[in-house]
């Protein structure tokens, strides 16, 4: 069906943007820090409504300004980048009063909506389990129980809490399309998909750069170093890549590990080195800028960009390492069946018929075998190295340059922009418009609300 325009196709769009932004740590902070400039350069209108600090970005304010300006001059569009974390919560209060198009960075969303619900001061336990059976009609009445009595676990992956989301959304985004069509087969929703781009992180790399941080790190000079990018958590697979370098002290004698994040409460990766006798191979940097990343990634040799479980997303610290010309090592997930990979067991190509493979991808059922195969074989061979890095900056170049990202958001922001908001049946608590207590104080005088606090739904 087509959907009447709602914008004039040659005007330039003006868009409210929510997002984290810097100096949040959040890798959505960074994305959209880095996409706006370009946006803004191609004739988008942007402003940014973010939580307190409201980051640098240019027209960046605190999302609690939105309504009232949005209420002065109407956009023709909301953005949601929305991802599996805390620092998006804020959003929550405005995506089904203010319908836009929903990036979407994580194929659930259970976690972090749960815990903004139930872990406040005042637990809003109602309001999430009203969410949770309209999320899930087909699950289990008391399962919602579970997860309010801090019970969620893996839970969370099964039942994601997209529904509501997805079907008040005018167009939702994924950065894989094969995610993109099982949403779409499962909610009945139309979702665009648009490769992730990044900056390119070779330029301006000090050639002196790789070297010195050795030495910061006390790292030997003729050291292989496996590099590891992102939070310093568990399902980054770290206590499995420190037991699979561990596995192969005899035969790799010059393997070490430089580990590139902020440390979580939950894991301690220094401690889990030592257990190892990994102690003095393992270098942990702490948080590093973003500028910084770029020499972090030169002066590794292979990089492990691994995740289990996964929500769908698409791994920013691992387009950098393939841009970077890096030999990566991947998990073998089911949301990316078009990267061209090959087996760390017999380096057999998979994925798309008549690409070199770019990357090796490690399957989930037999990650310990197969990433000490990965680690192995990429170590003893300096050209097997090259050969993938080399194919690993081919592919990123063709695919996931920040440019042609940047070109691919203007389409699908005119395309949101020309779409109605759905009319969706909601939970009680998502339908209030925000004026009830002004329409309860003035009642007793027999005043109606003012026409300026009226419904915003567009």
């Amino acid at each position: 069906m087509t959907v009447p325009s709602l914008v004039p196709s040659s005007a330039s769009l003006r868009v409210a943007w929510f997002s984290p932004m810097p100096p949040s740590r959040s890798g959505i902070a960074a994305y959209s820090d880095e996409l706006l400039p370009l946006l803004r350069d191609r004739g988008i209108e942007i402003d940014v409504y973010a939580e307190p600090p409201p980051g640098t970005t240019p027209g960046g304010t605190t999302a609690r300004d939105f309504v009232w300006t949005a209420r002065r001059r109407p956009y023709d569009l909301t953005v949601y980048q929305l991802g599996n974390a805390a620092c998006h919560d804020y959003m929550w209060g405005y995506l089904f009063r203010y319908p836009g198009l929903v990036v979407l960075h994580d194929a659930q969303v259970h976690q972090a909506r749960a815990q903004g619900l139930l872990k406040r001061y005042r637990p809003r336990r109602d309001d999430y389990l009203a969410e949770f059976a309209a999320n899930h009609p087909e699950a289990p009445p008391d399962l919602g129980l579970l997860v309010a009595e801090g019970l969620g676990g893996s839970l969370f992956g099964h039942w994601p809490h997209l529904r509501l989301v997805l079907q008040t959304a005018r167009l939702t985004a994924v950065h894989s399309a094969a995610l993109a069509a099982q949403l779409h087969t499962d909610y009945g929703v139309d979702v665009d998909a648009v490769s992730m781009g990044v900056a390119d992180p070779l330029t301006g790399v000090d050639a002196a750069g790789p070297a010195a941080l050795r030495t910061r790190y006390g790292i030997p000079a003729d050291a292989i170093v496996v590099g590891a990018y992102g939070g310093v958590t568990p399902e980054k697979r770290l206590p499995q890549v420190i037991a699979a370098i561990a596995g192969l002290a005899e035969e790799q004698p010059r393997l070490h590990v430089l580990v590139v994040g902020a440390p979580v409460a939950h894991y301690d990766v220094a401690a889990d080195a030592a257990a190892h006798g990994m102690a003095a191979r393992v270098h942990v940097t702490g948080f590093v800028p973003d500028a910084e990343l770029p020499a972090h990634l030169a002066a590794t040799d292979i990089c492990a960009c691994l995740r289990w479980p996964s929500n769908g997303e698409t791994s920013a610290s691992w387009l950098r390492a393939i841009a970077a010309g890096r030999a990566t090592v991947i998990t073998d997930l089911s949301h990316q069946p078009e990267l061209p990979v090959a087996d760390p067991r017999n380096w057999q190509p998979l994925g798309p018929a008549g690409q070199a493979p770019m990357a090796l991808a490690v399957p989930v059922l037999d990650e310990r075998h197969a990433l000490r195969c990965a680690i192995d074989s990429l170590a003893r061979s300096p050209a097997r190295r090259a050969r993938l890095g080399a194919a690993a900056r081919h592919y990123w170049e063709a695919h996931h340059t920040l440019a042609a990202m940047a070109d691919a958001y203007v389409g699908l922001l005119k395309r949101a922009a020309q779409r109605p908001a759905p009319a969706v049946a909601l939970p009680a608590h998502l339908r209030v418009e925000g004026d009830e207590s002004i329409a309860a104080l003035l009642a007793p005088f027999g005043l109606d609300a003012p026409a300026i606090v009226a419904g915003d739904r567009r």
